[in-house]
C-alpha cells in the first residue's frame, strides 16, 4: 500500500516481483508508456511489471522501487499500484525514461521496459473474439442469433435481497421473477446459465411490484424464454436466489496503517503469480472464476495463461499451497489504459476450487446495491506496506478504509475529475491508510447485513497513504453486466 505524488493523478498498482521473459524481436511494451504524438494518460494506476531479460542481469530477491523513484513510468499518469524495482538503465530508453510513466504503480513486479514507439495497449488482446450477429437479432428472446450468443448474455441480474430480475423480448425492462411454480431445477438452470455450476440457495420474498414474470412450461435452455409478463405475481411473492455460498468470514478478529490478517479472515483473497513471483491480487467469486485488474496484463506475453499460477487460502507468501491453474484470461474490451476506466479482468481456472474455511468467494453486489460515503470497508493484499519500501509484504495485510464521495474525490484538491462513474474512492483523506504496489486486483469489500460484498477491485492511486490521495477502485456494480456476460460465455 503506497502513495502518489500530491499534485499528480493516482498511479495504478503494479506487481511485486522480477519477471523474466524470453528474448523479444524488439523490446516489447509492458507498461503503457507515452511517446511522440501520444497523449499522456490522465491518471496513474497500479499494474504488474514484466521485465525483458537483460544480459548479465542477476536478480537475487524480489524488490520493488518506491513510486516516487520510478523513471521509466514517470511521465505516464497511468501507472498502477504495484510497480516493481527499476532495474534497467539502458541507453536505448533515452526519451522513454523521461516520457515514461511519471506516477507510481500499485503492483509488485520489477520495472517495466517502456517503448515509446508503440501506442499504449496496441498489442493488448480484447476480452472476447469479435461477435457476428444476424440481421434479425432480438435481445433476450432465448434464441442465440449471435455466434457468441452476446445477444442473450445480459438478460438476468440480481436486485435487492438477491431477487432475480429478467429481461425478455416481450418487455425490455428487467422484471422480477414470480415465485409460483419455482423449484430447484429452475434455480440450477439460471445459475448454470450465469456461469455458476449450480444454485446454492433460493427462497421467496415479498414484493409490492405490480408487474412480474410468470414461469411457463416451455422448454428453452435460457430462462428468458421460460417466462411471460404478468400484471402481478401471485401473493406478491418473487424469487430470491443465491448461486454460490459467498461472503462468509471464518475469522472475525481484528496494510499502510494496517495489520496482519488471520487465516480465514479474507478467504476470497488470492495471490496471482507470474512465472513464480507475486504480481497482483485477485478475488475468488465462484469455483471457476477470479476477478482482478486488467492492468495486471499489459502485454501479449502476460496474457498467456500458462505463465500464471493462482494461490488461495494463504496469509503468507512463504510456504505456498498447491496453485490453481489458469485456463483463460479475459480482459474487459472497454478497459481504457489511459484513463484506467473499467480496469477489470476475469480469469477462468482449469478446474473448480474446493471451498474450505480458508477458501471461499466474496459475494458480487446487486446491480443497485449502495454503500454510501462514510461506509467503513476493508481492503487487503500482499503489496508493500510503506511507500519507501522496496519489497512486498510476505504477510497478507488488511486495513479499514472509508468510502469517499465521488464528487469529493474528483475535487481539485484530490483527483481533479479523473475518477469516472465506473470507479469508487476509498481511504482516508488525511492519509495513512491505503492500498499500494502489489495490491492491484485485490478486493475492497463491505459488509451487508451478514455477508461481505465485493465493492471494488484495487486499481490506482497517487502514492500510498498520502493526504488527499485515497485509493481508487474499479466499481464492481458498474461492470456487473460484463462480469456476468463473460462468465456465461465461458461457463464450465
Amino acid at each position: 500500500m503506497a502513495n502518489h505524488k500530491p499534485d499528480s493523478p493516482p498511479p495504478p498498482y503494479y506487481s511485486v516481483a522480477v519477471h523474466t521473459q524470453p528474448p523479444l524481436k524488439s523490446y516489447e511494451e509492458v507498461v503503457y508508456g507515452t511517446g511522440p504524438g501520444l497523449t499522456p494518460p490522465t491518471q496513474p494506476y497500479y499494474i504488474p511489471q514484466y521485465l525483458p531479460p537483460v544480459v548479465s542481469l542477476k536478480v537475487t530477491e524480489t524488490i520493488i522501487t518506491p513510486k516516487r523513484k520510478r523513471k521509466c513510468c514517470e511521465g505516464n499518469a497511468q501507472c498502477y499500484r504495484g510497480s516493481g524495482a527499476a532495474v534497467l538503465v539502458l541507453a536505448l530508453l533515452g526519451v522513454a525514461i523521461w516520457l515514461g510513466v511519471r506516477y507510481g504503480i500499485r503492483t509488485a513486479a520489477t520495472e517495466f521496459l517502456c517503448d515509446d514507439n508503440k501506442d499504449p495497449g496496441s498489442e493488448r488482446a480484447p476480452l472476447l473474439d469479435s461477435d457476428s450477429c444476424s440481421n434479425n437479432t432480438v435481445q433476450c428472446d432465448a434464441i442465440k442469433d449471435c455466434k457468441l450468443a452476446t445477444d442473450e448474455t445480459n438478460c438476468v441480474r440480481f436486485g435487492d435481497n438477491n431477487s432475480v430480475q429478467i429481461r425478455t423480448a416481450q418487455d425490455d425492462r428487467f422484471l422480477p421473477l414470480c415465485y409460483k411454480g419455482w423449484n430447484k431445477n429452475y434455480a440450477d438452470q439460471i445459475c448454470s446459465q450465469l456461469g455458476f455450476r449450480q444454485s446454492s440457495a433460493s427462497t421467496k420474498i415479498q414484493s409490492p411490484n405490480s408487474i412480474g414474470l410468470i414461469l411457463t412450461n416451455r422448454s428453452y435452455s435460457l430462462v428468458q424464454g421460460l417466462v411471460n409478463v404478468s400484471s402481478s405475481c401471485p401473493d406478491q411473492e418473487i424469487v430470491s436466489l443465491q448461486c454460490v455460498a459467498c461472503g462468509k468470514q471464518q475469522s472475525t478478529s481484528r496494510i499502510i496503517g494496517g495489520s496482519i490478517a488471520k487465516t480465514g479472515q479474507w478467504p476470497w483473497q488470492l495471490s496471482l503469480h507470474y512465472r513464480g513471483s507475486h504480481v497482483c491480487g485477485g478475488v475468488l467469486i465462484s469455483p471457476d472464476f477470479v476477478l482482478t485488474a486488467a492492468h495486471c496484463f499489459p502485454s501479449p506475453m502476460s496474457l498467456s495463461p500458462e505463465n500464471w499460477k493462482v494461490y488461495g487460502g494463504l496469509v503468507s507468501l512463504d510456504g505456498l499451497p498447491q496453485p490453481y491453474l489458469v485456463k483463460k484470461i479475459l480482459l474487459n474490451e472497454n478497459y481504457n489504459n489511459r484513463t484506467n476506466d473499467q480496469d477489470i479482468a476475469l480469469l477462468k481456472l482449469t478446474a473448480p476450487v474446493a471451498f474450505t474455511e480458508k477458501v471461499l468467494p466474496a459475494c458480487l453486489p446487486a446491480f443497485n446495491q449502495q454503500f454510501p460515503p462514510g461506509t467503513s470497508c476493508w481492503t487487503s493484499g500482499f503489496g508493500i506496506t510503506n511507500e519507501d519500501s522496496g519489497t512486498v509484504s510476505k504477510n497478507l495485510m488488511e486495513v479499514t478504509v472509508d468510502i469517499i464521495d465521488t464528487q469529493v474525490c474528483n475535487s481539485r484538491g484530490v483527483y481533479g475529475g479523473a475518477v469516472t462513474k465506473n470507479m469508487i474512492c476509498a481511504g482516508k483523506l488525511e492519509g495513512g491508510k491505503d492500498s499500494c504496489q502489489g495490491d492491484s486486483g485485490g478486493p475492497l469489500v463491505c459488509k451487508g447485513e451478514s455477508l461481505w460484498y465485493l465493492v471494488g477491485i484495487t486499481s490506482w492511486g497517487a502514492g500510498c497513504g498520502q493526504k488527499n490521495k485515497p485509493g481508487v477502485y474499479t466499481k464492481v456494480s458498474s461492470v456487473l453486466p460484463w462480469i456476468y456476460s463473460s462468465m456465461q460465455q465461458e461457463k464450465p
